[in-house]
């Protein structure tokens, strides 16, 4: 059985997809949501589907003791970020190296990095007049947006597409394509 926890910090739209996709799987379950937000709805989400969750502060994030313990206290074999907007400290990126994984608003390398999510990437996009956008999903390192690619999918931009248009084909995007590439690095970690 592979456990993976899920980090987010807003709605929980993409969570709610990854909990859904692996409502039946045997081999593959979502044994925890993790938020920096007391007041985010995914925890509400995850409430729904009776999936406990564990609340973090910048000082317990820091402390590297208090999250790596509530994550081997879940036996978490792999994590995803999931509009998590916390950069992952270094002692949670070596106790899971190319185990955590990230979904990102664009096709990296372009419109990554520290500021660079959710509408801020889509008004870049439409301001820049980019002809394509999408997804990238890639594994996490010390830095924002700079990990390995695992995936990356794409969409057309069409010159009248508002950043609310773009976000909307992101979104779409996301909800049919990560659930399917999680599952994909899950099974090769068994």
């Amino acid at each position: 059985m592979i456990n993976i926890a899920v980090f987010a910090s807003g709605s929980g739209t993409n969570t709610e997809k990854i909990i859904e996709h692996f409502k039946n799987k045997e081999e593959i379950r979502i044994a925890l949501i993790v938020c920096n937000k007391p007041d985010a709805y995914v925890l509400t989400r995850a409430e729904n589907h009776q999936i406990p969750t564990y609340l973090i502060s910048k000082d317990s994030f820091s402390n590297e003791g208090a999250t790596l313990s509530a994550l081997k206290d879940r036996s978490i074999d792999c994590i995803v970020l999931a509009g998590f907007l916390w950069l992952v400290p270094e002692y949670l990126v070596q106790a899971y190296p190319n185990r955590i994984l990230n979904i990102h608003p664009a096709l990296l390398p372009k419109y990554g990095g520290k500021g660079m999510y959710g509408m801020h990437v889509h008004r870049a996009v439409v301001e820049n007049k980019e002809k394509e956008s999408g997804i990238s999903i890639h594994y996490v390192n010390e830095k924002y947006d700079e990990g390995q690619i695992i995936a990356q999918f794409s969409c057309q931009i069409d010159p009248a597409d508002t950043p609310e248009m773009v976000a909307k084909k992101i979104h779409e995007l996301e909800h049919a394509r990560f659930p399917a590439v999680i599952e994909k690095i899950a099974n090769e970690l068994q």
